[in-house]
């Protein structure tokens, strides 16, 4: 057990939150929300005896204000709810005046009619929730001990409200009244088109990174971005957190299948797909990276947790992937900054233990817990690493390709600078995930850092959801 773990008040939680309709569960989300902020200081659960991991590189960067989409209305680009959508820029100095990293926002998806007009009422599906102001982290600082390789490029954090990784189509919306927008292909299309009228035509170096389901987009339209890029530029792609398996789960359903395949049909998703993929595969079998990553001609680098906490097990049915790991609720909570938006109720599967799959809730203190899992658990979850690293045998001999794959127990790791690179962060090989992208992307040495299994890396964060 970490030492420094703290356990919120008992309460049985779980138990009775799948008994409450759905404006109860509305309420008590947001009520958990606020609960959850409060206790941000002990969230995280790690083994070593750090008690302030944050310390030397965190200094606050400036406020980066909202930028809204100048063609979004004359190309019709719209948010799920028909508003704007947009980004927030920070212009980069120095030798990086002509280096662009783009990186997209993550926030899951939606799958039917009632889960995207449940998620247009939120930041994930509407700029008029949206923070009108952010503060960069991790990858998108500007502070060079925060973020060595870089900090003075051209910075965007691209927002996503479309739910289908910026690969929807308008001619799967519905003319039935209920007033959804699929439009994450023309956002995609409108914003690239002004990111390269305000300088990105001339850049000599690019990264596109993305987390989560932004990582996922991030995989989907990586050669599209190249294609647009100078033709001499340096560019490269970077997805952290978003190479989400096609597995079972543990009761033998095909439960994240099932659902990539409504987004997919429900959305027109199929046009923004790998070709070379779709010919070959039903179109949502397409959604998953390892359908088609090996069809990606620009090089790619993965950051991915092999205990990914979304992917293996399900924290709360109605929670988001905008802010899944704890470690930015304890950057929120330092900042002092808070918004409705960061608790978007979402209805979102997981795909080894979703709360289907699990009715006896054998799994509810390993859940919350890594290190509540007993061996027979702990052993599943291996077989599920396994998964992962068989998959990326073919990736990982490609000669270009990098990769960061470390066994904590935690989400998004790139934007965040307690987990990006700090004096604190996690390692492996003694490298942090910035010196290991830094090595890939400028050509340094080979980065291809795979971990041992848990619980073997002692400077994990590993994320404790308190129920102990």
């Amino acid at each position: 057990m970490p030492a420094n773990q703290h356990r919120p008040p008992r309460g049985g939680i779980f138990s009775w939150w799948r008994q409450w309709s759905n404006r109860e569960s509305t309420i008590a989300a947001v009520i958990l929300a606020v609960l959850l902020l409060t206790f941000t200081l002990s969230i995280i659960s790690d083994s070593r005896t750090n008690t302030n991991p944050i310390s030397n590189t965190d200094t606050v960067s400036e406020w980066v204000p909202f930028t809204p989409l100048s063609k979004a209305q004359q190309n019709a680009a719209f948010c799920l709810d028909g508003s704007v959508p947009g980004y927030h820029m920070q212009r980069g100095f120095g030798s990086g005046s002509d280096s662009w990293l783009l990186h997209i926002e993550g926030g899951g998806w939606c799958n039917t009619i009632s889960s995207c007009s449940s998620r247009k009422r939120t930041a994930l599906g509407s700029s008029k929730y949206m923070d009108h102001q952010v503060q960069f982290s991790g990858l998108l600082s500007c502070n060079p001990l925060q973020n060595p390789d870089f900090f003075n490029w051209n910075r965007v954090k691209i927002r996503y409200c479309d739910g289908a990784s910026f690969s929807g189509h308008p001619e799967s919306e519905f003319k039935n009244g209920t007033k959804l927008f699929f439009r994450g292909q023309l956002i995609w299309n409108t914003l690239m088109d002004e990111l390269l009228t305000i300088g990105m035509s001339t850049a000599k170096q690019a990264l596109l990174t993305g987390c989560s389901a932004g990582g996922l987009a991030t995989l989907i339209h990586c050669d599209d971005f190249r294609e647009i890029m100078p033709k001499d530029a340096n560019v490269k792609c970077l997805a952290d957190a978003g190479f989400f398996l096609n597995e079972k789960d543990i009761a033998g359903n095909h439960t994240i299948e099932f659902f990539y395949r409504d987004v997919v049909h429900l959305q027109g998703v199929s046009r923004s797909l790998n070709k070379e993929c779709v010919a070959r595969s039903e179109p949502s079998k397409c959604f998953f990276p390892q359908e088609f990553i090996k069809s990606i001609k620009t090089p790619v680098f993965l950051v991915n947790p092999a205990y990914d906490f979304w992917q293996v097990i399900s924290f709360f049915p109605l929670y988001t992937l905008n802010v899944v790991s704890g470690l930015f609720l304890k950057y929120v909570y330092r900042s002092g900054s808070f918004s409705s938006s960061f608790f978007p109720l979402l209805q979102i599967r997981n795909i080894l233990v979703p709360d289907a799959s699990d009715p006896n809730e054998s799994w509810r203190r390993c859940r919350l817990n890594i290190y509540n899992c007993n061996p027979k658990l702990l052993e599943v979850l291996q077989g599920f690493r396994n998964a992962l690293l068989k998959t990326l045998i073919e990736f990982q001999q490609n000669e270009e390709a990098g990769m960061f794959i470390n066994s904590c127990f935690v989400h998004c790791q790139t934007w965040i600078a307690e987990t990006w690179h700090s004096p604190s962060s996690p390692r492996i090989n003694n490298k942090t995930i910035a010196e290991s992208v830094g090595d890939w992307y400028f050509n340094r040495k080979t980065a291809k850092h795979i971990d041992c299994p848990f619980p073997c890396n002692p400077t994990c964060y590993n994320l404790d959801f308190g129920q102990g």
